[in-house]
């Protein structure tokens, strides 16, 4: 309780500020302060005051008024044009700042997670596996209850182990992150190394977890082999560490997103929950092989706007040994391949609709990628990133096709 409060909800007889004592109150009024918005009210703008107090004293001079402190409660009510409003003078928050700040406090911790768990990698997780899972639809019938409760188990074991395989990497890489991305939650200090190891290893237990309850052998080796790797990409001890070396960083994305993913999530849906023998398809063998060539370029590309903290800490990643330009415009042309190979397949395909729909779709990435590609500015990280991010909604958009490769 403010002893300006106190003072002032002490008084129990008006003589003191209306008689007698009119030089004591424009020396002391002046003084009063309310703590928080209140502040911000100017006692000149009020057109009635009315004071209430309850205290244990009565009867006190301004001399004694220091000895007078516990049991008082006061409240004070003041009237404005077409407003009323009551406030506890003892409390010095501003009504409604809890809740707004709880609010706050949410938001904040949402966004934080948002970025840890790396919003990008999230998405083309999910995609990927929605999109494999329906390569192994046959027939209409297919469509059941069964068939999306198991699509659903795997998209959920396998992001839960996205956001294990990326908060491990960050958590040992909290220094280049400080120059490359100081927006990520531990570089920045929102999360402390505490916190971000809590994070990885309950979400890694839970991964295990679910994929343990499936109970499907392929979903299981699936989370076992992405944890291997992404284990030994990020973790710094001796003979691991693998994100240093270019060659074998870029084998590590390539085994999880191109071959893992494929392989291990189809053989879930077609053995598992359909109980079909294992078979591996022309749409299967060519998503294998397309995601190949992404996978590297995305392993190749991700580097380009980190060069300055790789470069720094010592990691040899092939934008540090052969420079940004040349790593750009080798993404470029393998992505630029790969389409042509999809455009050849789309064409050899025996159904019409799927002919077309591959072979336009194909057609129209390619050019969008080329024109893009044209006008990216190589001096500024800022485009380069922005152009990471488009080489990912390229991903996305590649898995929206591979389902109608026929």
């Amino acid at each position: 309780m403010a002893m300006d409060s106190l003072l002032l909800g002490s008084f129990s007889t008006p003589s003191l500020l209306t008689k007698g004592g009119n030089n004591w109150r424009r020396g002391n009024l002046k003084k009063f302060n309310f703590s928080g918005s209140y502040a911000a009210y100017n006692v000149s703008r009020f057109r009635a005051w009315n004071v209430r107090e309850k205290h244990c004293c009565t009867g006190l001079q301004p001399s004694s008024l220091k000895h007078c402190t516990k049991g008082i409660e006061t409240s004070i009510s003041y009237q404005r044009p077409n407003k009323r409003f009551l406030v506890n003078a003892a409390d010095g928050r501003p009504l409604e700042s809890e809740p707004k700040n709880v609010l706050n406090s949410v938001k904040d911790s949402l966004d934080a997670f948002y970025r840890f768990s790396r919003p990008h990698t999230v998405i083309g997780t999910a995609l990927s596996i929605v999109s494999v899972s329906l390569l192994a639809v046959e027939k209409l019938t297919d469509f059941s209850p069964l068939f999306f409760a198991g699509m659903l188990e795997a998209v959920a074991a396998a992001l839960l182990m996205n956001i294990y395989i990326v908060g491990l990497n960050q958590l040992y890489d909290i220094d280049i992150d400080k120059v490359n991305k100081p927006y990520l939650p531990l570089a920045s200090g929102e999360y402390s190394i505490q916190t971000g190891v809590m994070i990885v290893t309950s979400f890694s237990v839970l991964s295990f977890g679910l994929g343990w309850i499936v109970g499907s052998w392929p979903l299981f080796w699936a989370l076992f082999i992405s944890f291997a790797l992404g284990t030994a990409y990020s973790i710094n001890v001796p003979l691991l560490r693998w994100k240093r070396f270019a060659l074998v960083a870029a084998m590590c994305i390539l085994a999880v997103r191109a071959v893992i993913v494929q392989l291990a999530f189809f053989l879930h849906m077609q053995t598992h929950v359909f109980k079909r023998p294992a078979a591996f398809s022309r749409p299967l063998i060519f998503a294998t092989a397309f995601m190949s060539f992404f996978s590297v370029v995305i392993a190749l590309f991700k580097d380009i706007p980190d060069i300055d903290g790789d470069r720094i800490y010592g990691i040899r990643s092939f934008t540090v040994r052969l420079g940004q330009k040349r790593v750009f415009w080798i993404c470029i042309s393998l992505l630029e391949i790969a389409y042509t190979v999809a455009l050849l397949v789309g064409a050899s395909s025996g159904f019409l609709w799927s002919k077309v729909i591959t072979v336009l779709g194909h057609t129209i990435l390619a050019s969008i990628l080329w024109t893009n590609a044209k006008s990216v500015d190589l001096s500024s990280k800022a485009a380069i990133t922005s152009f990471y991010m488009f080489i990912w909604k390229l991903f996305y958009a590649e898995y929206l096709l591979i389902p109608l490769v026929r």
